[in-house]
């Protein structure tokens, strides 16, 4: 299994910022997939998750700005973050159970003005 995420980037105080993972060598449709997120001398916490059904779960932390989907014919788990604040800064993890645990690389968000 490999996970590829990308979008992370520098946004201001109250943008918006879509992160995408993209999954193989799993039957994506049939994968529960999630986000997590590691901020400077902070353990990683989940952010987000998405059933194979399409149940979603959010920390209280997200709940109201993030919105995580995914497109199972394209093998991609989405994570679109609006009213982003500083506290969001971290390193986003796209995540897989298939087996064991999968992640992917990570991808840098920095939210600052």
């Amino acid at each position: 299994v490999q996970l590829q995420a990308f979008g992370g980037g520098l946004v201001q105080p109250g943008g918006s910022l879509r992160l995408s993972c993209k999954a193989s060598g799993m039957v994506f449709s049939r994968g529960a997939m999630a986000w997590y997120r590691q901020a400077p001398g902070k353990q990683r916490e989940l952010v987000a998750n998405i059933t194979s059904s399409g149940t979603t779960n959010y920390a209280d932390s997200v709940k109201g700005r993030f919105t995580i989907s995914r497109d199972n014919a394209r093998r991609l788990v989405y994570l679109q973050m609006n009213s982003l604040s500083p506290e969001d800064t971290a390193v986003y993890y796209c995540n897989t159970n298939w087996g064991r645990a999968f992640w992917g690389q990570g991808t840098q968000v920095t939210v600052s003005s």
